[in-house]
């Protein structure tokens, strides 16, 4: 089991340990509830160090991108981040991920650099899967082990950080990155692609400055209520804003198209990595769609419970589910077969035998 660069900090801290994608991860700080509540309210620190970074460079670093993502690379500008997913021969999901346009003062006459952002789970799975599909003019990095990154969430992130660098926090919009000086560390990526539904701000900087940019963030956001927050509350916050979750609500067996991802598929930007299977499944309509769902009653569905109609006929699953501690109510993602997906409609979660009433509902589910 790997550690992070803060492994010893969230020990020190005495956080509820686990090993999550082969890493040794606080769980939790305090209790998911409060953590929740800290992140939705005021300002808290998720260890997202665990996450693969790839660095693609060179002439044709864009065409590489094109080819192998769903989202059209070409429409970023330096400084945009973009969310998108490898497909795969199939038309499954290799991964989701971010890609980032990254300054070219590093590159040579001609050349583009980007970085990729991909899930802790599938490091060496989507190197192999783009490796396999590099045949341009472009070079790929791992950065992975000698990145740490930080995740400071919540409406008084930009607040409780500002004194910590010259970049105007308040200025990055959603989805867009500036590069600069933070705590004192030179080269640091500071982006607003929040996985919280809150605001916030990740931090991407070498692994060795790990402890100097904890000491600074820690110290820096007293006088917020800062905390530590660990991944369970982080999977609370994601469900009440709707977010899939990898190897949850999308895998290798499904279709963005069916996952509501259709948003990141430009099937119009040209040929790429299974698009013509992807486009079948648009034009058919496919069979079933992700939906989310909030309970009638006080019961909490989980992943892995069937979903039935009023006649307990199975017509889907559950992949994601929780009590969401900011509606105070049971909601979920899940499967379920066309035309059960419609909003409004009735559905039932089998909880230990027992039918659960609840109705699909459009998320987010938690609104500001």
């Amino acid at each position: 089991m790997k550690n992070t660069p803060f492994t010893h900090q969230h020990i020190a801290l005495e956080a509820k340990m686990a090993e999550f994608a082969g890493y040794n991860m606080p769980i939790s700080y305090s209790g998911i509830k409060e953590e929740h509540h800290c992140v939705r309210k005021g300002v808290g620190v998720f260890d997202v160090s665990h996450m693969g970074e790839f660095i693609v460079k060179g002439k044709e670093a864009m065409e590489l991108i094109q080819q192998v993502t769903t989202n059209d690379v070409s429409k970023l500008e330096i400084g945009d981040a973009q969310y998108s997913c490898l497909p795969n021969a199939d038309g499954g999901i290799v991964d989701d991920l971010l890609v980032f346009r990254l300054p070219e003062d590093q590159c040579s006459e001609g050349e583009r650099a980007y970085m990729l952002v991909v899930n802790a789970s599938n490091i060496q799975k989507d190197w192999d899967w783009i490796t396999t599909h590099n045949r341009f003019d472009t070079k790929l990095i791992d950065i992975s082990d000698q990145t740490a990154l930080l995740a400071v969430q919540g409406p008084k992130a930009a607040a409780a950080l500002q004194s910590l660098t010259k970049v105007d926090l308040a200025a990055i919009e959603y989805y867009h990155f500036k590069k600069g000086t933070f705590a004192g560390v030179e080269n640091v990526i500071l982006s607003a692609t929040g996985y919280t539904g809150s605001g916030g701000f990740e931090i991407y900087f070498n692994k060795k400055d790990a402890d100097k940019v904890w000491e600074a963030v820690f110290n820096a956001g007293k006088s917020f209520g800062i905390q530590p927050i660990g991944l369970a509350a982080r999977d609370t916050l994601r469900l009440e804003m709707g977010f899939c979750l990898y190897g949850n609500d999308i895998d290798d067996t499904t279709s963005p198209i069916e996952a509501g991802l259709g948003w990141i598929t430009k099937l119009g930007k040209g040929t790429f990595v299974s698009s013509d299977k992807i486009t079948a499944v648009k034009e058919s309509g496919g069979t079933r769609r992700l939906v989310g769902f909030v309970m009638d009653g006080k019961r909490i569905p989980r992943q892995g419970y069937s979903i039935v109609d009023a006649s307990r006929n199975k017509i889907g699953i559950v992949t994601s589910g929780s009590k969401g501690p900011s509606v105070e109510k049971g909601i979920g993602l899940g499967y379920v077969d066309k035309p059960h997906h419609r909003k409004g409609t009735e559905i039932f979660i089998e909880i230990r035998n027992n039918k659960e009433r609840a109705v699909v509902t459009r998320p987010p589910f938690y609104k500001k």
